[in-house]
């Protein structure tokens, strides 16, 4: 069956984009503080669910929900099934935009808005992808599944509930990631390190606050400071700015000197894509006289972790020749005087080491500091041999609507759905060459590009499936 699918892809641009307008027009991302029964990580991923699983049905097709907290769209029947991963969460919005996040907006050939690119945008033209191919009549000889979790971006809460619940996919791939090809993702583990909230010296550490997420490189950092050298910290902080790649102000009134810092946010995967402001404000508050837990949760953050994504202070550095280097974000730090403080380190490491290494560099970086370091969820490594039939389709697929005839698969530090399965791999939908702004401000995606996508999608469900 011949098929020009991007001539297909092109007569669904209004719809698509008014689908869009939809989603991203819900603030999806996970607020526990809203939880309830119904709404189990608050009612902007759910809605966003309701949202994916309403159009399915406006366009005829089966769908489940899940407890509110995954759900799927089905089409076709067999006892072998293919799986499309895709999520409506969405990182916290943050500071910094020029557009409302939460309106879609079109601006030279790119669509502004928080899940354009992660993963709205991408898991919308995969669902186009599919509908495509009901419109035209074409039966799947297996079962596709198209599956929306609403916690990806955090515990991957709905995907485990799906896993629960119904039997795991045979062969999958997520729009969560990259062209050409992710058949490689490294091991995911996150430590937190908790401190006292003790101060004993002349400086007093009031509060510190950076960081929204642990896969997401800290914008914007605050601190307060109680100190008897106002001016010359003042002085000092303005100098600083004016060396280091960072923007920021400094006030002071009867509270304390008050600091603030921006940097730019960028996804937790490539720490190096962004600038850290609260372990540049660490750097400069700790060439002063704090004591106790303020001074080692400066310390850490300062000495062992700034500007450092790839852990060599903490003494576990390490490079895989397929999987490449280990890297670390410093996702979130927080201080309240008198009650407690954090620091939140998110690793991707690759085949060959691990979080016990991890761990061993972390305890070694507090040695002689009142801390308790806690790990949080760990996913090891996944690769997907290139031989694998769903990987040569994938990439044969691509190359024939891409006429990239050298583009060839990756292994990446992200972390998505595709890892879940065995002969799982992340396919798009960022195009080699567009800027990445997942988890950043001014989130976007080009328009060409996702309905370029939905082509290459429809064309990989028909290939996989028939």
């Amino acid at each position: 069956m011949a098929i020009d699918w991007q001539k297909l892809a092109a007569q669904y641009r209004e719809a698509y984009i008014a689908d869009l307008t939809t989603l991203v027009g819900i603030d999806s991302a996970r607020d526990d503080s809203l939880a309830t029964d119904d709404y189990p990580l608050g009612p902007g991923p759910a809605k966003a669910l309701l949202a994916f699983l309403e159009l399915a049905k406006r366009d005829g097709f089966k769908t489940k929900n899940l407890d509110n907290v995954v759900g799927y769209v089905e089409y076709g029947e067999g006892e072998e099934t293919l799986a499309i991963l895709g999520h409506a969460d969405v990182m916290p919005a943050g500071k910094g935009w020029h557009t409302d996040p939460f309106t879609l907006t079109a601006k030279d050939g790119n669509l502004y808005g928080r899940g354009t690119s992660d993963d709205k945008g991408p898991s919308l033209a995969a669902y186009y992808g599919l509908k495509m191919l009901k419109d035209q009549g074409i039966l799947p000889k297996i079962k596709i599944r198209f599956i929306i979790g609403t916690d990806e971006e955090s515990d991957w809460t709905g995907m485990n509930h799906y896993l629960d619940l119904e039997p795991a996919p045979t062969l999958g791939f997520s729009p969560d990631a990259e062209f050409p090809l992710i058949n490689g993702e490294k091991g995911n583990v996150t430590f937190t390190t908790a401190f006292g909230g003790q101060n004993g010296s002349a400086d007093f550490l009031q509060a510190f606050d950076s960081g929204l997420r642990e896969n997401m490189v800290p914008r914007d950092a605050e601190a307060t400071v109680v100190t008897d050298n106002a001016e010359q910290m003042m002085a000092d902080f303005s100098t600083f700015l004016d060396q280091a790649p960072v923007a920021g102000s400094v006030t002071s009134d009867a509270m304390g000197v008050h600091f603030q810092v921006v940097g730019k946010a960028a996804h937790g995967m490539e720490p190096k894509n962004g600038i850290n402001a609260g372990t540049y404000l660490a750097s400069f508050l700790t060439t002063y006289d704090f004591g106790k837990d303020a001074a080692d949760f400066l310390s850490l953050i300062a000495h062992k972790l700034h500007d450092d994504s790839r852990a060599h202070q903490l003494g576990i550095a390490y490079t895989d020749k397929v999987m490449g280097d280990l890297t670390m974000n410093v996702g979130v730090m927080t201080f309240t005087a008198g009650k407690s403080g954090l620091v939140n380190t998110n690793f991707r490491y690759p085949t060959g080491t691990g979080a016990d290494q991890i761990k061993a560099g972390l305890t070694q970086a507090t040695a002689g500091m009142t801390v308790e370091l806690k790990q949080g969820r760990e996913m090891v490594p996944h690769y997907v041999d290139p031989s694998d039939p769903i990987v040569a389709t994938l990439m044969d697929v691509y190359r024939q609507q891409t006429g990239d005839m050298q583009a060839q698969p990756e292994v990446v530090g992200g972390g998505t759905y595709g890892r879940l399965m065995k002969r799982g791999v992340a396919f798009g939908a960022l195009f080699p060459g567009t800027a990445d702004t997942m988890h950043q401000a001014d989130e976007f995606q080009p328009e060409a590009d996702l309905l370029k996508a939905m082509a290459i999608y429809g064309q990989a469900i028909f290939e996989l499936t028939k």
